[in-house]
């Protein structure tokens, strides 16, 4: 097998991973390489894959578990990749609840598939509105201690802090989150960016491109912690099955439903880390989909990818990470279908639930830990 570039994109749900990972993938796919892509989950059912695949990107799904406790699949995948397109370049997106991934996953391929690879800088991206109450430079709804555990040790072991979405912010603002994350992890060398507006990828990526991680001491971690903090976190992957008597445009459905969510979400107090929809009309140019994603309780959902054309028939996957009990995000999203089904009485529009899985998080358990 030849090497292949081994690009890993983290940080905490609701950063910007896959819509980094897209602009990414574009990017080396106009430079004449080869990209396969390896998306990652606690469930199935993923919104992140049928969005990449869309796209036309080889992609290959890990799910039951993260990276680090699936290290074999990982390999498999990679694998998988190799068999059906020869990728120069590999990125992968880990569940963006997951942390000690240096530990885990890239020094062990460093030190088991040494001769496969090369390791580029881990990556961790950060929402700045987010992190800017993490940090405590801005008040607003925040996880819990141990979530928020996790969030910092993301941005401990990694080699580049990203602040994605920066036009969001106020130059002076986004100055003073720069300087904070520095101060915080001097290790680590901080960068601003914007995936919708095009800002400092180039350099971003050309930087993993050409430069390797420099092994260090791997953070010191505390299991249980880490543990409790996901435990905190529900999970909820669902598939329905939409049909309508009448055409009906993605752009409002979309929206009007995970304004609904959103509603009955903060109603029972859930910290909305990560919600997000794909919609996949059975009739589409270039298998085109529309995806929405609300990433805090008090953000606007926001459609990153629209249709042109009406649909009357469609698959919509909903993937939806909240610190609550996992139980009450599927009594929200039936409650908001029922809503939906409703307001949309005039269209005829049926919503039928195919798959549903809710649950919280079990304990990690790395396959490997090289210190």
């Amino acid at each position: 097998m030849k090497e292949a570039r081994y690009i890993m994109i983290g940080g905490f749900l609701g950063a910007g991973k896959t819509t980094a990972v897209a602009a990414l993938a574009g990017y080396l796919r106009d430079k004449g390489l080869r990209v396969g892509l390896i998306t990652n989950d606690q469930g199935r059912e993923l919104v992140d894959t049928t969005m990449l695949r869309s796209l036309g990107f080889a992609t290959e799904e890990i799910s039951g578990g993260c990276f680090c406790c699936r290290f074999a699949s990982l390999m498999e995948a990679a694998e998988s990749l190799t068999t059906a397109t020869a990728p120069d370049v590999i990125l992968a997106e880990p569940v963006g609840s997951c942390t000690d991934l240096v530990a885990t996953v890239t020094y062990p391929l460093r030190r088991i598939y040494g001769d496969r690879f090369a390791i580029a800088p881990l990556s961790v991206l950060v929402d700045p509105l987010r992190a800017q109450r993490v940090l405590g430079l801005a008040d607003g709804a925040n996880f819990s201690e141990k979530v928020i555990y996790i969030y910092r040790k993301q941005l401990e072991e990694a080699d580049v802090i990203v602040i994605s979405k920066c036009e969001l912010l106020e130059a002076e603002a986004l100055a003073e989150l720069a300087e904070k994350l520095r101060a915080e992890f001097p290790h680590a060398e901080v960068r601003c960016v914007s995936s919708r507006l095009g800002i400092g990828l180039q350099e971003w990526f050309e930087h993993l491109l050409s430069e390797e991680q420099v092994a260090r001491r791997a953070m010191e971690m505390d299991y249980e912690i880490y543990a409790d903090g996901e435990a905190l976190l529900g999970w909820l992957n669902a598939s329905v099955r939409l049909t309508a008597a009448s055409e009906m445009e993605a752009g409002e459905l979309l929206p009007l439903l995970a304004r609904e969510m959103q509603w009955r979400l903060q109603a029972v107090g859930a910290q909305i880390a990560h919600l997000k929809m794909t919609l996949s009309p059975d009739e589409s140019i270039g298998g085109a989909i529309a995806v929405i994603n609300l990433v805090r309780n008090d953000f606007v959902p926001e459609l990153s990818l629209e249709l042109e054309e009406p649909f009357m028939g469609a698959d919509l996957i909903i993937n939806v990470r909240a610190e609550i009990p996992s139980e009450k995000l599927a009594v929200v999203l039936e409650e908001a279908l029922t809503e939906i089904r409703e307001q949309c009485v005039a269209f005829g529009l049926q919503a039928t639930l195919q798959h549903l899985e809710h649950f919280q998080p079990g304990k990690p358990t790395p396959t490997h830990r090289d210190a």
